[in-house]
């Protein structure tokens, strides 16, 4: 049953307290093999980061919240892109397009990549590509599509699923041929409280590499991987 949420809107200035680019600095999970980053840049969005309390339901939108970051920083130079969305702006915008029904605003429903897709589709014209994944067995079937978009798109990409579902963002993909290994970058926004920097979330474990093996074969995988290239380097 969905529950309602308060009408008040977070501060305007908790963009200004958001780090960016958490995974910079981070340990490389192995000297051997190919790793390929998110390109420009992005806030990383995470539980209560707003004030708002999203705490147990908010993961797929502050992994979209993220995506939305980067997608505004890339689009900079084509005018004024709209701000990242608070959760509550997110609800509108689906209900807007007739994907929910109204009572979903102010609600505790879940979202998944789908939704991100649309979202970022009538905010920001950008289009996505989603890949359904049956098996996290599967996953290291479609390595070769993440390194792909990694080299030449740049774009964060949503993952989310059913038996796991925390929505997480991919910012990296680690590949090693010699030893057939795999392993993604994970920015993790389930996080609750203020970081002091990047380097704490680094050792506790939000910011992490993750082999293939630690991902659910019984979880079916959906990734939302936005068409929209950066013209900047990749962030290490």
């Amino acid at each position: 049953m969905s529950s309602v949420l308060s009408r008040k809107m977070p501060p305007k200035d908790y963009r200004d307290r958001l780090l960016s680019d958490v995974h910079v600095g981070l340990k490389n999970v192995t000297d051997c093999g190919t790793i390929n980053y998110v390109k420009g840049t992005y806030d990383y969005y995470h539980y209560g980061c707003d004030g708002f309390s999203d705490k147990g339901w908010g993961c797929g939108y502050r992994t979209l919240q993220t995506l939305c970051s980067w997608v505004k920083e890339s689009l900079k130079g084509n005018g004024s892109p709209p701000p990242v969305p608070h959760i509550r702006e997110i609800q509108s915008v689906l209900v807007g397009i007739e994907d929910k029904p109204t009572h979903f605003i102010g609600s505790r429903d879940w979202i998944g990549c789908f939704e991100a897709c649309l979202v970022l589709d009538v905010l920001y014209s950008v289009s996505c590509k989603v890949i359904h994944i049956p098996s996290g067995q599967q996953l290291c079937k479609h390595i070769p599509e993440l390194v792909e978009h990694f080299s030449q798109l740049g774009s964060p990409v949503m993952m989310g699923g059913d038996k796991d579902c925390s929505a997480k963002c991919i910012v990296g993909v680690h590949t090693d041929v010699e030893r057939n290994e795999a392993s993604l970058l994970v920015v993790d926004p389930h996080f609750w409280g203020v970081a002091a920097d990047r380097y704490q979330l680094q050792r506790e474990g939000w910011v992490c590499w993750k082999q293939l093996s630690e991902f659910l074969d019984s979880s079916f995988y959906n990734l939302c991987l936005p068409q929209l290239s950066s013209e900047l380097e990749p962030s290490v």
